[in-house]
């Protein structure tokens, strides 16, 4: 899998003035990161719900390396965590970050925007990515705060992105090509992936899950589609959006095992006239073994997609309008 790096923490003190008196703060620590493979750095996130004590860090998120400068891809869920992000690439290279790739707009990938909102740096993102935030942004901020307290939402910001790709843009790196692919709703309507063509490597954001069970936001047969596409990438590994880095493409098996097992209960479950609390309840549960946080996110997953299924054109059985929810 390529080298490992991993840093410690670093004395170097910086300055903030407050209340207008100069005052001393420890530079932040830099985040943990592994050598994927050369010049691919990754943060691997913790399997668990964002909360005070992790700092939202449970997504994996990294950076690239070119000849020329530094792509960052995601940037955790908080400034927190960004901040201790941007010191590993201060710590890797003294290139600079000229991109901030957002993978979509879940709190755990963009809430360290702000930390890399500085001059000449640049934020891209899927088409739909500003309508997304715009819609969305504020209730995460406020529903976080509740769960992860003021201080570390104080400085979250949403960050739209500058640039924005609408199939497919390459990013150039100096001797490092990106090719940025943005996706028809999946797991969500603005999953974008990041494939770094000199080393094979896919930054799949949530497209892809291990371990940590899948999560939907957007349409169960839209992403099924998606991973048919996605599969056919010429890459060697996956950065997944939560999980280990892992070979490519039979990191995809157990995600779409799961997303067919779900879609197939909830079918049988309109067919026979089941209200949508009974499929949330037991659609999906002979997954729930091979699944972290079945329990959190498998009722939601199936409460959206009966939603979605209850309405398409090849349901079987009757069509089920008049479902009771």
């Amino acid at each position: 899998m390529g080298m490992t790096a991993k840093f410690g923490a670093i004395s170097a003190l910086t300055f903030a003035w407050v209340g207008g008196l100069c005052q001393a703060e420890p530079a932040p620590e830099p985040l943990p990161v592994t050598e994927v493979a050369p010049g691919i750095f990754v943060h691997t996130g913790a399997a668990a719900l964002m909360t005070r004590a992790n700092a939202g860090a449970i997504a994996n998120i990294g950076f690239i390396v070119g000849d020329d400068g530094v792509a960052v891809i995601d940037t955790g869920g908080s400034v927190r965590e960004g901040r201790a992000l941007r010191a590993a690439v201060g710590r890797i290279t003294p290139k600079p970050i000229r991109y901030v790739v957002n993978t979509h707009a879940h709190p755990d990938h963009v809430f360290g925007n702000a930390a890399f909102d500085q001059g000449g740096v640049a934020f891209v993102g899927h088409k739909n990515l500003p309508h997304a935030l715009s819609l969305r942004g504020q209730h995460y901020i406020d529903a976080f705060r509740r769960i992860m307290g003021d201080e570390l939402l104080a400085e979250v910001r949403l960050i739209p992105p500058t640039r924005l790709v609408e199939t497919e843009q390459t990013l150039d790196l100096g001797g490092r090509s990106l090719r940025l692919r943005a996706w028809p709703p999946a797991h969500t309507d603005a999953d974008l992936t990041v494939l770094d063509e000199r080393t094979g490597t896919l930054f799949a954001g949530d497209l892809v899950f291990l371990g940590h069970v899948p999560v939907l936001d957007g349409s169960i047969t839209g992403w099924l589609g998606v991973l048919d596409r996605l599969a056919t990438m010429p890459a060697r590994r996956v950065v997944p959006g939560h999980g280990p880095v892992s070979p490519w493409p039979d990191a995809l098996a157990p995600e779409r095992r799961y997303l067919e097992r779900l879609a197939a209960d909830v079918r049988g479950l309109i067919a026979h006239g089941t209200t949508l609390q009974k499929a949330a309840a037991t659609a999906g549960a002979s997954e729930k073994p091979h699944w972290e946080l079945f329990e959190d996110y498998n009722a939601r997953n199936a409460t959206a997609a009966f939603s979605e299924l209850e309405w398409e054109e090849d349901a079987p059985g009757e069509r089920s309008r008049g479902h009771a929810k």
